[in-house]
């Protein structure tokens, strides 16, 4: 049994929190939402949808780390990349020696926020995909899928505890491997993320939804062929061979799914664009590939954003 932390407890990371405490491992939460984490702690944590629907109660839930104490065997920081760096702050005095941090973001660049705040040697990038996971009421997290969950070192932590720490989310269901390469996993999981997160909250459609629209796919896949193209031209080594099929296969699972950016602004807060669609736009410039069509949908995604401060 691991005494694992899930700092950020919010659509995904319940779902990591539930499926682990039903493993029999000591579980802990810290999440920003105050209704959810209130209605996790009072009726339990509800989890539905690919694994099954069950209701747990972890052993504490709360909104800030005031109050846990000792040090967790395993960390995993799942919060918006714009809150990572303050949760880094606040895991810190949490790791202990033999502690492994895994930090679980979206796009490009949390990790740079991370490591400052957090022994380096001590880290493990995640990538997730094919969940689809949303909050359609307090305490209680459903998810469409859950394709893949991969970790890397970030710096010079060996393989075989990355492994230890895979090892945890397969006992708990999940389909976890190891890579060593870490700009393999980011940018596998980008690849499908520009299609749909900054283009999602412009037509507003679900995924399912952007692969059958002509109109929406056509978007959808020029931003998809713009983030391979950056990364072949980065020399990033990938699996992939055929990014539209990747992206079909793996979107595919989750059609009724709403982009995780979508539920952000029907909520009417910001997204990651930045760390997304953007981060094709920036490693574009990089490497002199022409990205008009992510930078098109940052730009916009932007000019609505700045009307939420109005």
């Amino acid at each position: 049994m691991a005494r694992i932390l899930i700092m950020g407890l919010g659509a995904l990371g319940s779902v990591y929190a539930a499926l682990m405490k039903s493993a029999g491992h000591e579980v802990h939460g810290v999440g920003l939402a105050a209704d959810h984490i209130g209605a996790a702690s009072t009726q339990g944590l509800r989890v539905s949808g690919a694994s099954g629907d069950r209701t747990v109660r972890l052993d504490s839930v709360s909104t800030t780390t005031d109050g846990i104490d000792g040090h967790f065997g395993l960390i995993i920081i799942a919060t918006k990349a714009y809150d990572v760096e303050q949760a880094a702050a606040d895991t810190a005095p949490l790791v202990g020696p033999n502690t492994i941090i895994q930090s679980i973001q979206n796009g490009i660049g949390s990790m740079d926020l991370v490591a400052p705040h957090l022994p380096q040697s001590q880290l493990c990038l995640g990538v997730v995909g094919g969940f689809g996971a949303s909050i359609p009421e307090p305490g209680h997290a459903h998810h469409n899928g859950m394709a893949l969950v991969r970790f890397s070192p970030y710096a010079d932590l060996p393989m075989a505890e990355v492994e230890k720490a895979v090892y945890i989310w397969r006992s708990a269901g999940f389909d976890a491997t190891s890579l060593l390469d870490p700009s393999q996993v980011i940018w596998e999981k980008l690849i499908m993320n520009v299609a749909f997160s900054g283009p999602g909250v412009l037509n507003r459609l679900t995924i399912g939804e952007m692969l059958t629209d002509k109109n929406a796919w056509r978007v959808s896949r020029a931003c998809l062929e713009e983030a391979f193209a950056v990364a072949k031209a980065s020399e990033v080594p990938l699996d992939i061979t055929d990014p539209v099929e990747h992206v079909r296969a793996l979107a595919g699972n989750i059609p009724d799914a709403k982009p995780s950016m979508l539920l952000d602004a029907l909520r009417g807060s910001r997204g990651e664009i930045d760390v997304i669609n953007g981060s094709v736009v920036r490693f574009g410039r990089r490497v002199d590939v022409p990205t008009p069509v992510n930078s098109t949908v940052v730009n916009l995604v932007k000019a609505w954003e700045a009307t939420l401060n109005k």
